[in-house]
């Protein structure tokens, strides 16, 4: 036996640095670009007559972005962008498809087949499991940390993909922090909350008296970012008119505010995030395509909480204990509910979950046996005796719209129509009433 006092010592696995993902070919053989021949070195490709696309096309029948490949460790995924004439796979019309090995992709007259190599390509993945106030374990979160450590390093434009919660802005946040810009400020503008004739003003700032209501000179977001970074949140709602202003910001850093003639130098890196497909608002003309892909220098896909469950668990025990300062602890059956649910709302929707719960006494871990009592068994958990009575009489009349709507919809069978019939609400009412309980139609709370 060895003397060796750390010879017992358990050895640490490595984490795998990278994930191997299908390796893809391209071949056109039909249409204008016919013997073109194309192999993909990135997990994501696009398809169309746009000049970013990684497949350009001069067929006319073919949209501007017209589909995207996804390849990954199950194989490779399409999906139609929106496009004019639709996506066809081997002949059937699709809206996204699994190709397989030799799958010919049908876009207006053209006729792409799709070669599946042997050999895998590798894309790197962090060590990390935060990064940031982001948190995540899975390979797509390791996979997203890996883009946003090489993006923390440069000044470069990023977009930000994503379903409503996912964290978009926490994501944007999370790299101005780990940039050379961190000291500056950061400065977040929600495109789809400023009317179309204020955003000008708001973006680059006015002079006194350039239009009704300018009673002040006002230097406007891009100066207030300086030397830092401007988050433009909701980038696809931008004004189509406005469009053209930004893209020539970004690419000459100056600007010229409303009533001024004078151009100003900017010092400001933009980071954008939209939850719409850009592209297909490209194909449909309302987002210009020159813009996109200035925006789109490093473009980064959140994946929504459904596809990463594993991360569930830490990411809810995060907010549990940050909203707790760690006085509580969380059950472990109630981290299983937690695993169970479909999460529409993603991120958000979990930490609303978690307030929510910690609000109503819900999600502990175990407690004493209760004193007896002449209340019906389990009555003490609903009644927050934790709290001040004005609070706890607000917490119980919370958790009483939770218990009631769900003991309709059981009673019901999920049928909303017919739950709203019963409780004497409007249809759109209950509606509401379950989006704001974060409750969906087959769910338990």
């Amino acid at each position: 036996m060895s003397s060796d006092p750390d010879a017992s010592t358990t050895s640490v696995i490595a984490r795998t640095k990278t994930i191997a993902v299908a390796a893809i070919e391209l071949q056109v053989i039909a249409g204008p670009e016919r013997g073109t021949s194309l192999s993909l070195a990135q997990r994501e490709a696009r398809i169309g007559t746009a000049s970013g696309n990684t497949l350009k096309l001069t067929d006319p029948t073919v949209s501007r972005m017209h589909c995207e490949l996804q390849a990954s460790s199950e194989g490779v995924r399409i999906t139609d962008l929106g496009s004019t004439n639709g996506t066809f796979v081997n002949g059937v019309q699709i809206s996204d498809a699994t190709l397989s090995a030799g799958s010919v992709i049908t876009l207006g007259a053209t006729s792409v087949r799709v070669e599946i190599g042997s050999e895998p390509a590798h894309v790197r993945l962090s060590d990390r499991d935060r990064f940031g106030d982001v948190l995540g374990s899975s390979v797509e979160m390791r996979r997203v940390f890996a883009i946003m450590e090489k993006v923390s390093a440069t000044d470069s434009t990023v977009l930000i993909h994503g379903e409503t919660g996912t964290g978009k802005e926490v994501v944007a946040r999370a790299i101005h922090e780990a940039s050379a810009r961190a000291a500056a400020p950061f400065v977040v503008v929600d495109c789809g909350a400023i009317t179309e004739n204020l955003i000008e003003s708001e973006l680059f700032g006015h002079t006194r008296g350039s239009f009704s209501g300018a009673v002040t000179d006002r230097k406007g977001l891009f100066a207030e970012a300086s030397g830092g970074t401007l988050f433009l949140d909701e980038i696809g709602e931008l004004p189509v008119s406005m469009q053209p202003k930004l893209l020539r910001a970004l690419e000459t850093k100056h600007i010229r505010r409303v009533g001024e003639n004078a151009q100003r130098v900017i010092d400001v890196r933009v980071l954008a995030a939209t939850n719409r497909s850009l592209a297909n608002s490209v194909n449909d003309g309302s987002f210009r395509e020159d813009l996109y892909y200035r925006l789109a220098v490093v473009e980064i896909h959140l994946p929504p909480l459904r596809s990463r469950r594993e991360d569930i668990p830490s990411i809810a025990r995060h907010f549990h204990e940050r909203m707790t300062d760690g006085t509580e602890p969380i059950s472990d059956e109630f981290i299983a509910s937690l695993m169970a649910r479909s999460w529409p709302g993603n991120v958000r929707e979990l930490r609303n979950c978690i307030e929510r719960a910690i609000c109503l006494g819900a999600g502990r871990g175990p407690s004493p046996p209760p004193t007896p009592s002449v209340l019906p068994p389990g009555f003490e958990t609903l009644v927050p005796v934790d709290l001040p009575f004005k609070d706890a009489r607000a917490a119980w009349m919370d958790r009483f719209e939770t218990v009631y709507v769900t003991a309709l919809l059981r009673k019901t069978g999920g049928n909303v129509t017919r739950a709203a019939e019963l409780a004497g609400l409007h249809r759109r009412t209950l509606q509401r009433i379950l989006a704001s309980l974060g409750i969906r139609a087959n769910d338990d709370p």
